[in-house]
């Protein structure tokens, strides 16, 4: 049910852990000698704002306070030493500035950055691009089954390598637009869809504004993206949510709910936002599902996603989020509808792209919170998620799909995540990350099997740990000879406790993923 859009591998063979650290200083030596042309490497974001990654990140990718209002902003938040956009005005720049001063956010940053005080006019414009590859290492308890063509065990990738447009487009117009390139997933397959090698990825273009209504300060805006989340500010739902990188060898094996990825990157959609006060944030949101050759032609398979959308899925979002002094809180909602008309023909024996009359209706409402303190020289974060999704399974349970076709008309999913991460330092910044994660739902013979062992249904039951280490080299100032070069070598290691349903093997499963993060 889960897409893991833009998180597709290419092979680079087995090696073991020493071959693994000397790819990374290859790798690393030879961004360095790339060096010579850095105005076309560069991470668009810090450029335009002239701010360095730390300023805007705890880690990679989530945000501070002031990395939430550049996004809340539109991305068009100007400040660097070259031009925002090619129509910048400066009375633009001026205004979100004092915005920014007025807030407060900036002098309370870790960093003594400051912005270019140099006329507009007089900068040089530079198309937002920039690019990302993260290289890992992969070892489970157990060998894998089925893994060709890719080593049973130990296996290096590349996962992923994205190119982005990251910033502002006008004044008041930005866009965060993301294209990956995907490889061929372990194991055989036969949808003939499943061959792509770039894709569109996370996608979120936005206008934002603001304004002033009596004793109320409005940024306002309207965002069009193609993932339900991917434009949320906070890293407590699912699209920016822990771990930010993922083994694609042997990632997550839990489905999940459907508003965690299961239509990202097979959607459209078109919504408008509030953050009231600094305090009260408000979004609607209309989802539809691309069409069959839309979704082909952006390098999406459609058959990674559940069916097609029956009209409009309506996504609602919530926060408050007050803050005072070096701390930060919210205590947010929010939640979407799905009514999906799953694919006829599974096994895509016939190529057929029809699907059933009837729907699956999936309702999922979530809760979520996240609390922030700065200190001097570092951040702590605690977070915590649950969402509760309600099937009505009338398409599953009246047509017989799945292994043998839903054994209940209604069933009941849960997904809980609470984290707890501390991020020391500015430069050479270590983050550690823990994170607890549990599912339960439902027992359904249908859609989960029988236990061997009890002769009862089994269940989606699925809990365990993350639990990572990362190094950011570079968070409060910028590298010698590439400034605008950045990277993070991240350790983690993930324990099953329970994988859907049982304990049996379940720690089989268990999976560490050493990866280095490039940005550049």
């Amino acid at each position: 049910m889960r897409s893991d859009v833009g998180r597709t591998i290419r092979r680079f063979g087995s090696f073991n852990v020493i071959a693994v650290l000397a790819l990374f200083a290859v790798a690393s030596g030879l961004l360095t000698i790339a060096s010579s042309s850095p105005v076309q490497a560069l991470p668009s974001f810090a450029r335009q704002t002239g701010q360095p990654c730390g300023t805007c990140h705890t880690d990679f990718p989530a945000l501070t306070p002031y990395g939430r209002r550049f996004k809340l902003l539109g991305y068009t938040t100007g400040g660097g030493e070259f031009r925002t956009t090619p129509f910048s005005s400066q009375t633009a720049i001026n205004a979100r500035a004092e915005y920014e001063k007025m807030m407060g956010y900036v002098k309370t940053l870790n960093s003594s950055q400051a912005s270019s005080t140099k006329p507009e006019e007089d900068k040089e414009w530079v198309p937002p691009v920039s690019m990302m590859a993260i290289v890992g290492y992969t070892r489970t308890q157990a060998d894998l089954a089925g893994a060709d063509p890719y080593s049973p065990n130990n296996n290096v990738v590349l996962s992923p390598y994205s190119g982005f447009w990251g910033g502002a487009i006008t004044d008041h117009v930005g866009a965060f637009a993301q294209v990956t390139y995907n490889a061929i997933g372990p194991g055989p397959s036969a949808d003939p869809f499943d061959r792509h090698t770039w894709t569109w990825d996370n996608t979120d273009v936005r206008y934002a504004n603001t304004a002033h209504l009596g004793p109320l300060d409005i940024i306002y805006g309207i965002t069009a993206n193609n993932n339900p989340t991917v434009q949320d500010v906070w890293n407590t739902t699912p699209a920016w949510s822990f771990p930010y990188a993922v083994s694609n060898v042997f990632g997550p094996q839990n489905p999940g709910t459907v508003i965690e990825g299961a239509f990202a990157a097979h959607v459209g959609g078109v919504g408008t936002y509030a953050f009231i006060n600094d305090l009260l944030y408000l979004e609607l949101t209309g989802y539809k599902t691309l069409g069959f050759s839309a979704q082909n032609n952006l390098g999406t398979d459609p058959f990674d996603a559940p069916g097609q959308l029956g009209g409009i899925s309506p996504y609602w979002r919530v926060a408050l989020e007050p803050h005072w002094g070096r701390n930060t809180l919210m205590i947010g909602a929010f939640g979407e509808q799905f009514n999906v008309h799953p694919w006829i023909d599974t096994s895509f024996a016939t190529w057929s792209t029809a699907v059933f009359p009837q729907t699956d209706k999936f309702t999922d409402i979530g809760f979520d919170t996240q609390y922030q303190y700065q200190g001097d020289n570092w951040w702590l974060t605690l977070r915590g998620s649950y969402i509760r999704e309600f099937q009505e399974l009338g398409a599953t349970f009246t047509n017989g799909l799945g292994p043998f076709g839903s054994t209940n008309a209604n069933d009941l999913l849960n997904s809980l995540h609470l984290q707890a991460s501390i991020a020391y330092g500015a430069d050479n910044r270590i983050v550690f990350t823990g994170q607890y994660f549990n599912q339960w739902g439902t027992a359904d013979a249908g859609l989960y099997g029988i236990d061997p062992a009890t002769g009862l249904a089994m269940t989606p039951n699925t809990n365990g740990w993350t639990a990572e280490i990362a190094y950011i080299p570079f968070g409060a100032s910028k590298m010698a000879g590439w400034p605008w070069f950045n990277a993070r070598i991240g350790l983690q290691y993930t324990y099953y406790n329970k994988l859907n349903g049982t304990t049996v093997g379940a720690s089989n499963n268990n999976t560490l993923f050493l990866h280095a993060w490039f940005a550049m």
